[in-house]
């Protein structure tokens, strides 16, 4: 192991360690709330980093208010043109049973309105 054969000096020491000083640390201002934070960290008024939240639970919020990406592939675009259909035709049938319904009701009722 190496051992310095003599001691160092005060002035030797000193301007060894000249450049060696405390420096301010950079801050910025947060993009969300405009709070002042120490760069590259989160933002301890908010919790975001970069504009996106860093806290789980904010993470989910965040992802419910985004809107659905579309759809890729076309299969799976002719797989949904498919069940928008179907249940277009099931709304037409329900609808036309409802009314073929309710038309012998109003019949009947006219024909007891003459009956008396």
């Amino acid at each position: 192991m190496a051992v310095p054969k003599k001691r160092t000096g005060h002035s030797a020491q000193g301007s060894r360690r000249s450049n060696w000083k405390a420096t301010k640390p950079e801050t910025t201002k947060c993009p969300n709330c405009g709070a002042t934070v120490l760069a590259h960290t989160v933002c301890t008024e908010c919790g975001t980093y970069k504009g996106q939240p860093v806290k789980l639970a904010d993470k989910a919020a965040a992802a419910a208010k985004k809107p659905a990406k579309k759809a890729a592939t076309k299969k799976t675009t002719k797989k949904a043109e498919a069940k928008v259909e179907e249940t277009k035709v099931e709304e037409v049938k329900t609808e036309e049973t409802a009314e073929v319904k309710e038309e012998p009701k109003a019949e009947e009722t006219a024909q007891e309105k003459t009956k008396e």
